[in-house]
This record gives C-alpha cells, structure tokens and sequence, in this order.
C-alpha cells in the first residue's frame, strides 16, 4: 500500500514537514501583490531569446529583431497559457487524492499545494489575458499512454511523474527569465514568483515520485515497468513539444505556420534544447530506475 511506503520513510515525512512549514511562512497574497501595467512594451523580449523556439536556428537568422520581439511576445503567451493548462491538470488529480485511503500523509501539504498553484494559475491566466489580447492559447491533446488502463498504483505513479515533468520544465525557463535584465520586470516578477514555489513542489514531487516508484516496483511485471519508462519519455517530448505551437508562429506574421513548426521540430537546436531543459529531469528518473 502507498500510505505503508509513505508511512515507514520517516526521510519523507522530515521533508515534507519542513515544505509544509515554508509554505506557512513564505505566503503571500497575489491578488494585492501584483501592480499589472496597463501595457508592456513591444520593441523588447517578452521571453529570453535562448528560450524561443527560433534559437540557434536559420528561421531566427532571417528575421529582424523587430519580427524577432513579436516571436518572443506570442511565445510568451503560449508559455504562461502552456502553464493555465498544466496547472488545471495537475489540480484535478491532486484534488482527487487529497483525503484519500494512501494519501493521508501527503495531504496537509496538498491544500498549501494546491492553493498556491490554484494562485499561480490566476497569474498566468491574468497576464495572457492582460497583455495577450484577451487570449489563452489552446493546447494540443495530451501524450496517450499507448496500452490499457493501468492499475491504480502505476496510474498515481505517472499522475505525479507527470506533474514533476510539468514542473520542472516549467521552472527551467522561470528560472532562467526572473534574472533576465532584458525584460519587463512585470514578467521577471511573475518567472520569480512562480520559480520561489515551485523549487518546493519539486523537492515534494521527486521525494514521492521515488517512493511512489519503489512501491510499485515491488510488485510490477517488467513489462509494466518498460511500458511506465516509454510514456514518461513520450509524455516528456510532447511536453516540451507543447512550446513549438503553429498558431505563434501565425500570430507573429510568419508564413505557413505548420510548415515551420514541422521544421523548427527536425532542427537540431529543438534536440539541444529538449535535452538542457531535461537535463536534471532525466538524470532523476534514469537514476532511479523509473526510465531507462
């Protein structure tokens, strides 16, 4: 049982008081702490160049930095809508599990869990609709599992694997824009913010994740095991694949959007980026055994 593994690791039950107390003590009201500007500029990044999709490519050659800054611009908005969707997934299943038989241990610091990203999503929401015209971008559908339904163990392991992926690629480009002196302090502030909580909800994910692995390794055929290994490598590239979205490129002005995604997606920068933004990601799940 998940609450037996959960119950014995006195290691996890340490950490995740310690976030719980972090989380009381780090709180803050972003509904009274954000002064959002009537407009952000246009002639400058609204993402870090090294961040588009265009970098490191002879799409990002051949465009000025006029074509440059509205790139970054809509990309900026995919990303923060890319997190609207991911937030509202990730809420929905730790919802379902709060209070539940095998989650009694986690779920004092799920309701800081979720208050926080419920909060995090009003953000992302508020700056797209803010300084995106009104406009939260789609996303495409999500990367099926490619076999039946999992048991209920190895379904709560990839729920939280997923959420851990989600995470942490999310906060590689948080971390990475708070500090970014060539933008708007509006979006270093927000990259800031989300980035000071969600170093918690990393450390919480990778310490259950481990364990919720150890759990179902026990009992696991390994055909299971090389069927959770293949969806999370999937699940990790259509993730990251989330960020190359045709209707970007459509809304900065560049010709047959879907053509340049299709190439932007082959380009060997997409595979540079992909792995520096896993790299930490990977190295967990291959050291742990859950991907191989």
């Amino acid at each position: 049982m998940v609450s037996e593994v959960l119950e014995r690791n006195e290691r996890f039950q340490g950490i995740l008081g310690r976030l719980t107390a972090k989380s009381i003590d780090d709180y803050y009201n972003p509904y009274r702490l954000f002064e959002w500007p009537e407009k952000l500029p246009e002639d400058m990044w609204w993402m870090s160049p090294e961040l588009t999709t265009t970098y490191d490519t002879e799409l990002a050659g051949s465009l000025d930095a006029q074509q440059l800054y509205a790139l970054s611009r809509h990309e900026s908005i995919n990303f923060y809508s890319l997190n609207v969707h991911g937030i509202r997934e990730l809420l929905i299943e730790v919802v379902g599990r709060i209070h539940t038989k095998g989650f009694e241990i986690p779920s004092e610091f799920f309701h800081h869990f979720i208050g926080e990203e419920n909060e995090h999503m009003w953000f992302f929401a508020e700056f797209c609709l803010r300084y995106g015209n009104g406009r939260i971008y789609r996303q495409p559908a999500g990367a099926g599992s490619g076999s039946e339904a999992p048991s209920a163990k190895i379904e709560s392991l990839l729920v939280f694997a997923r959420i851990m992926i989600f995470e942490e690629l999310v906060d590689h480009y948080n971390s990475a824009m708070a500090v970014d002196e060539r933008l708007h302090e509006t979006i270093r502030g927000i990259n800031r913010l989300h980035h000071q909580d969600e170093s918690r909800h990393i450390a919480f994910g990778r310490e259950l994740v481990q364990l919720l692995y150890q759990d179902v390794r026990a009992t696991a055929s390994e055909e299971e095991l090389t069927g959770i290994s293949a969806y999370l490598r999937r699940y990790m590239t259509h993730s990251f694949e989330s960020l190359y979205h045709p209707q970007v490129y459509r809304d900065a002005g560049l010709q047959n959007p879907h053509e340049v995604r299709r190439a932007l997606l082959a380009s060997p920068a997409r595979a540079r980026a992909e792995e520096r933004t896993f790299r930490k990601t990977a190295k967990f799940l291959e050291k742990t055994g859950i991907i191989r």
